[in-house]
This record gives C-alpha cells, sequence and structure tokens, in this order.
C-alpha cells in the first residue's frame, strides 16, 4: 500500500512523500514524483529515515531519571499526574514565570504551536525569544522590506545571473539544484560566494572565497562599482530611503581597500557589481552569514544590494532568504513573546535559566528540541537542564538533553504525526498524515497536552482532534484551493504568496520604501597569534543537526583544516581544538582546498560524545534579531594528551 505523507524536519524543502507500507510496517519511501519542487528524490539524510524510525534505542514508554543518574520506565498515568502535580504547585507558589516551555525546530508542523498554546492558557509560561539559526536575518528583512518572503521558486528561470551568497544547495536545499541547473541550461551565470569550499562549487561559473565575515566589506565594495559604472536603477531614490547615506559610505573607501578587507582581489569584487548590475538576478541567501555577531547587518546589506541594483519587484529578481512557511496558516490563536511573563534568547538557554530571578526558574518543558547539542554552551545548557526542580523532555530517543530531564515522554516520528506542513524554501503547502500507527505507548505533542489539560484544569479547551484543528489553521486559504481536501489530492501551493515579491516596488514599512542599511561597521571577526582559526560547523548531507545515528558518534569527531594551518600535524593525527570556553579531541582531516583560517566540524555533534561543536561556543547573541553567534570562536589545535601548564583552564575540563 503507498501512502502519501511530508517530511516536517527542519529543512527548506518540506519534501512530498510516498510511502510504502506492508503489513503495518514501512518498508521504503521516496519522493513524490508528481510534486513539482520534490521531482521524486529525497535527500540523502531522509531517504534513510526507516533507520531511525526503526532503530532499536527509539523511546516506546515514559521514563523517569533515578536519584543515580539512570532512567526507569513508568506509567504514562503516573508520569502525567506528577508533571500535573508539579506544575500546580509551581504556578501557585512562583507563578507563571517560573515555568519555562522550549520549543525548537525538531519538527516543523504546525501542530506544535497547539503546545504553545497550551502552555500560554495553563500560564501563561515563560518561552524563548529570537531564534537560533534565521532570527538575525528574518529581523533584517522586515526592517528592510516591511515583511519577509521570497519570489517563487520557479521564477529562477528568469534570471540572467545568480548570486548563491553562503549557500551550499547540496546540503541545504538539494530541490534548488534542479532548478539552479535548469536556469543555468537557458543561460544564467552563477557566482557562488563563500568562504568554505564545497560540493556546489560545481553549480557556479565562478567563486569568491571571501574571509569569513568579510560579506560586508565584499558588499560595500560591489556597491561602490554599482555607484561608480552606473549600474545602480535609476528609479531607486523613488522607492529608497537613505541612499545618500549607503553612497557617502561606499565611496569613503577603495575598491582595492574594500577587497582587503573582504580577502578577495578587487577584480572580484567588480564581478560582482555586475553580476548584480546583470538584471534580472537573484541573490540566494545562505543562513550561514547571518550566524555571526553583524549578523543581521549583513543581510540587511545584501538586501540593499538588490534594491539599488534594481532586482527588486521583478521576475528573476529578488533576495531570497526566507519563505513564508507560516503565512498560508491562521495561528492568531497563540500570542506568543507578547503573552508571555518572561522570555529568555534562545541562544543565551543556559546562562538565561540559570540567572533567572524572581522567581526562578523552577520546571523547563522542552519540545521538539535537543538544545544541549544545538545551543552554544553545550555544559551550560546540560547545568541549567539537569539543576531544575522538574524539567520535562519530549522526544523518541534518550538524547543529550533528555538525559538531563527528570521525566521522558516519548513521541512520534514524521511518518507517524498528524499535521499540516509550510516550507521555507518554498510555497508549497502539505498535510502530514500518519502512514502507520506509533508503537504502543508513544504519544504525539497534541495527544500529550490533550491528556495533560485536564489534570491541570483545561478542561474542554483540548478536545478537538487534529482534523479539526487543522481545518481551523487552514481557514484563510480553505475557499482559495487550499482546503484540506485539496491538499489530499495532490500539491498544492500557498494561494496568498506573490509569484513575485513588491511587484509594484511598494513595501509595508512605515514610508512605503526601503529602508536601505547605512553606517555598516564592515570589519569581520578577526583570529588571533593565540588562536589562528575560525571554528565554523556547518551542515551536513549524513544528519539533520543533532539527530545522527550513534554508530556515526563514536570516537572523535573530524576536524577539515588546510594542511598549512596545522604545523607539526599530519592527516589523520589526533589533536585538541581549543576555544577561551573549552576543548574536543578531533581526528584531523586535511585539506588544501579550504581556507587557512577556518576549522570546519560537523553541525549538531553529541556532548556526551565529546563531539559537540558547540561545548566551544559562548553564548552570544546577534546584532539584531536574537540569533545565536555559531562562527565568530576562535580556536587553536594543540597536541594530543598535552596539556599547556600555564593555562589554568586546563585543569578539570
Amino acid at each position: 500500500m503507498r501512502l502519501r505523507t511530508a517530511c516536517n524536519r527542519d529543512c527548506p524543502d518540506a519534501c512530498a512523500i510516498h510511502a510504502e507500507v506492508e503489513n503495518g510496517r514501512v518498508v521504503r519511501i521516496q519522493g513524490d514524483p508528481e510534486h513539482p519542487v520534490t521531482r521524486g528524490f529525497l535527500c540523502h539524510r531522509t531517504s534513510r529515515f526507516l533507520e531511525r524510525q526503526y532503530d532499536p534505542e527509539r523511546l516506546t514508554t515514559p521514563l523517569t531519571r533515578r536519584p543515580d543518574g539512570a532512567f526507569e520506565p513508568i506509567s504514562w498515568d503516573q508520569a502525567l499526574d506528577r508533571i500535573a502535580a508539579k506544575l500546580l504547585a509551581v504556578r501557585a507558589e512562583s507563578g507563571g514565570a517560573a515555568i519555562f516551555h522550549y520549543r525548537c525546530g525538531g519538527s516543523l508542523g504546525l501542530m506544535k504551536h497547539i503546545t504553545d498554546w497550551f502552555f500560554e492558557r495553563f500560564g501563561p509560561v515563560a518561552m524563548k525569544s529570537g531564534d537560533l539559526c534565521s532570527g538575525a536575518g528574518d529581523v533584517a528583512q522586515e526592517t528592510d522590506f516591511g515583511c519577509e518572503d521570497s519570489h517563487d521558486l520557479f521564477d529562477l528561470a528568469h534570471s540572467r545571473a545568480i548570486v548563491l551568497w553562503g549557500k551550499n544547495p547540496h546540503v541545504s536545499s538539494v530541490h534548488l539544484i534542479p532548478v539552479l541547473q535548469e536556469a543555468k541550461a537557458k543561460g544564467a551565470r552563477t557566482l557562488l560566494i563563500d568562504p568554505v569550499r564545497t560540493k556546489s562549487l560545481h553549480l557556479a561559473d565562478a567563486w569568491l572565497q571571501v574571509r569569513p565575515g568579510g560579506d560586508i566589506a565584499l558588499g560595500l565594495g560591489a556597491a561602490r562599482v554599482l555607484f561608480e559604472e552606473g549600474l545602480v536603477d535609476p528609479q531607486a531614490s523613488a522607492y529608497c530611503d537613505h541612499l545618500d547615506a549607503l553612497r557617502a559610505q561606499v565611496l569613503s573607501r577603495s575598491v582595492d581597500e574594500w577587497a582587503s578587507i573582504a580577502d578577495v582581489r578587487a577584480d572580484d569584487v567588480r564581478l560582482l557589481a555586475r553580476t548584480l548590475g546583470t538584471r534580472p538576478c537573484s541573490i540566494q541567501v545562505g543562513w550561514g552569514m547571518q550566524r555571526r555577531k553583524s549578523g543581521s547587518a549583513t543581510i540587511r546589506l545584501l538586501d540593499a544590494l538588490g534594491a539599488i541594483s534594481g532586482n527588486l519587484g521583478i521576475p528573476g529578481g529578488g533576495v531570497s532568504f526566507y519563505y513564508r512557511r507560516r503565512g498560508a496558516f491562521d495561528l492568531g490563536f497563540v500570542k506568543g513573546e507578547h503573552a508571555a511573563p518572561r522570555t529568555i534568547p534562545e541562544p543565551l538557554l543556559g546562562p538565561g535559566i540559570l540567572a533567572a530571578k524572581d522567581p526562578p526558574l523552577r520546571v523547563v518543558w522542552v519540545t521538539a528540541g535537543n538544545p544541549v547539542c544545538m545551543v552554544p554552551e553545550s555544559r551550560t545548557v546540560a547545568k541549567a537542564l539537569e539543576s531544575r526542580e522538574l524539567t520535562v523532555v519530549v522526544d523518541s530517543f534518550l538524547t543529550d538533553t533528555a538525559r538531563c530531564a527528570h521525566i521522558v515522554l516519548p513521541t512520534t516520528t514524521m511518518l507517524e504525526d498528524d499535521d499540516l506542513l509550510g516550507a521555507y524554501g518554498n510555497h508549497w503547502i502539505h498535510e502530514v498524515r500518519p502512514v502507520v500507527p506509533p508503537p504502543e505507548g508513544v504519544k504525539s505533542d497534541y495527544e500529550i497536552v490533550r491528556m495533560l489539560a485536564p489534570r491541570v484544569g483545561l478542561n474542554g479547551e483540548f478536545t478537538q482532534d487534529a482534523e479539526a484543528w487543522k481545518r481551523r489553521m487552514l481557514a484563510k486559504v480553505a475557499p482559495l484551493g487550499a482546503s484540506l481536501e485539496d491538499l489530499r489530492k495532490g500539491p498544492v501551493r500557498n494561494p496568498i504568496a506573490p509569484r513575485v515579491l513588491f511587484a509594484d516596488r511598494k513595501f509595508p514599512t512605515p514610508t512605503g520604501r526601503v529602508n536601505l542599511v547605512h553606517d555598516l561597521d564592515p570589519e569581520p571577526s578577526r583570529t588571533t597569534r593565540e588562536r589562528p582559526l575560525l571554528l565554523m560547523a556547518q551542515s551536513t548531507e549524513k544528519a539533520q543537526s543533532a539527530q545522527w545515528p550513534s554508530r556515526l558518534q563514536q570516537g572523535p569527531a573530524t576536524a577539515i583544516v588546510h594542511p598549512e594551518s596545522a604545523p607539526g600535524f599530519r592527516d589523520g593525527d589526533l589533536a585538541r581544538v581549543e576555544s577561551d570556553l573549552g576543548e574536543l579531541t578531533v581526528r584531523l582531516s586535511f585539506d588544501a582546498g579550504q581556507r587557512r583560517d577556518v576549522l570546519l566540524m560537523d553541525k549538531g555533534g553529541w556532548h556526551s560524545a565529546g563531539r559537540s561543536a558547540n561545548s566551544l561556543i559562548r553564548a552570544q547573541v546577534t546584532d539584531a534579531g536574537g540569533c545565536a553567534v555559531f562562527l565568530d570562536t576562535s580556536v587553536r589545535l594543540l597536541p594530543h594528551g598535552v596539556r599547556d601548564s600555564l593555562d589554568p583552564r586546563a585543569a578539570g575540563r
């Protein structure tokens, strides 16, 4: 039997899936060949999802942590009764601000918002602010354009030029690849800008291996060339504020000076400018640049380049950072941060929980996330979670975060979920349908709050089934051809999403014009003589965030460096990577195609296995948007097994 569903994991593509089921077990999954984005294929990670679905380590019963740290099974009634009693007691004694609900992107299903609604109705309680992955870019585009969205994915067919700025489609957007290839076949030229040498190099006609964080200087240099060579849109002053201020800054240095800061050639700066001037040009923005301290300013400059070069509001143009994946759905029942009595910036999760006073945070509930692995300062996050009066983690596996919990509640996988889904890499929307029932003892996130609600006095508010909630969330697009029945018939594009964004050159900003960034600090983060390498933890084809098979988390993590960046070491040697926060043992892999100032690791390594790059990264937030600063940590390589006796931090690590 073949059934249809969709992938709800944290990926821009949100693939439509065909699942073959035999005797109640999924035996094969493949991409829907009739879906215009999925085109019949899945990424490497999802194509191997059945290994995760039927992993013997999967949880099928609630667990409680004993005083000795070991876990033992308990019943659902025992778990929920204990949780309810604690929630009620803490609310009565300290108020909702003493309870913290943390939800991340382990599943992007819209039904996960019902858990938000539960805690809002119960409290409201404390919650996170900002966003680990995209917050700086989100607020950048909202500041510049008044909203955040992208041209239709297939609008790239109209592009004469495409800039992949910090974007690695082979890992982060595999279904963008055929669209880029089709655009190239029609004559579009593609420029790749990335400090890291990746597989996506073959998609490009030229590559600029910019200094990490040198994107602002590169962009300002390109803007100077646009002004000098008459490539600025003659109508730019009619729809852009602060054009003169931006012009003044870009003319404050020569092209050679901007190129030097960015560590590229002056001809590379001119190539970028002339590519932007080849209208229509689409800027496809990756998510790495805005994970630096100046992340929001960086994306704002890319927005400005798209604006002054005349590439806004025209087919084949645009600055594509994010698609409004929630845009089709009615989620107005959740007020979020506006209702919360307290928020903690997500990148500061560990220190924020520990520092919370008046009242302290006494209870934490974790939904759809593994923050010990995925948030900076892994050790601090683990300490914060372990030290609460009650920490509840909802997950399918005993992750590093779940190991910090007092109670772990087993939940469904994407093949068992009943949900709705939007994409942040295209405008298609999906119904996620359970193709098999979950194992006995496993509950969905929604079932968990439905069972908990009457125990905490929320009688009657969570009695609707999942289908009723889905119809409610689709209310504004259902009359336009995106009803639940429409989604069940075949692929549906969000009917209210534009094909070309800002086609009238009118913007929902206070002035109705683009709010151009100006007065930028172009200096990238610099390494030091003591720590000459920038740590860059990269997404990988092998795993979705921290969802690694345990066999791939055995032994030291791999650290990729240029051979000249590791004097005294050989390819394959063990070494220690040390930041000012801590250290990890790694196995070196040499790659002469990488820059000499970077050290590359996989994202999402397990803290419990000594492989979490985030254990080396201090908790910081970006210049705006509350995003994590993942890519500005400088490190050094030290011999394995030899500690610096002059370093007081070496002891006890």
